[in-house]
């Protein structure tokens, strides 16, 4: 049997509500003996590692866990996370809009436009890719006027089509909400029910992936 490196199926919702975590970035620093720094970041983009662990709260979520764990073969398959921080284009407490995000420009034959959500602002601002994007959430504009007709969501790589190409010059924006494609970092889930019931939790690490 050929299983397949990523499901779209969505880490159980009730149990990520309650997990800690969120991103990391890898930077090398090298302190010179003029006691001045030189840094360098290994990675372009940040990965999110979570502990799901802390997000459950009954035997009925732990058998949850170990159902969904078995059915991902442990490490080997990808899947969808919802971040209770993270999870939409729109700031934290705002509805989400066609006008959250800039996800391009047109050129008058660009038909395919990959969505986004960046963090800051200017040149300093990062933008960070969003592949996993939740079907029946996008809302798209065109040079500031919204669009219903005419554009699809690719909700498996985070890719929005047009059927008619965005005009020269005319920004295009989004706005959605979006999971984010994990793995368990582990191959052995161990749990003591004795200690559980105690109130000792299990670890249940879970990291970003390039799906």
């Amino acid at each position: 049997m050929i299983i397949a490196a990523f499901s779209e199926e969505r880490f159980p919702l009730r149990v990520a509500f309650g997990t800690s975590g969120g991103p990391e970035r890898r930077t090398e620093i090298v302190r010179l003996s003029t006691g001045f720094e030189t840094r360098n970041q290994r990675h372009r983009h940040s990965f999110r590692r979570y502990d799901a662990g802390s997000g459950v709260k009954s035997l009925s979520d732990l058998a949850g866990v170990l159902d969904f764990f078995e059915a991902r073969r442990g490490k080997l398959v990808g899947f969808r996370f919802h971040d209770p921080l993270d999870h939409r284009s729109a700031a934290p407490g705002t509805a989400v809009t066609a006008f959250d995000q800039v996800i391009g420009t047109g050129d008058g034959a660009l038909k395919v436009f990959a969505l986004a959500k960046a963090y800051g602002v200017g040149d300093q601002a990062y933008v960070r890719p969003i592949e996993k994007p939740v079907a029946g959430t996008l809302k798209v504009a065109v040079n500031g006027s919204p669009v219903s007709a005419g554009v699809t969501l690719d909700a498996a790589t985070g890719l929005v089509r047009f059927t008619h190409a965005p005009g020269a010059g005319e920004a295009v924006t989004a706005g959605f909400e979006f999971d984010v494609p994990v793995r368990f970092d582990i191959d052995q889930l161990v749990v003591n029910l004795a200690a559980f019931e105690a109130g000792d939790i299990p670890s249940i690490p879970l990291v970003e992936i390039r799906p």
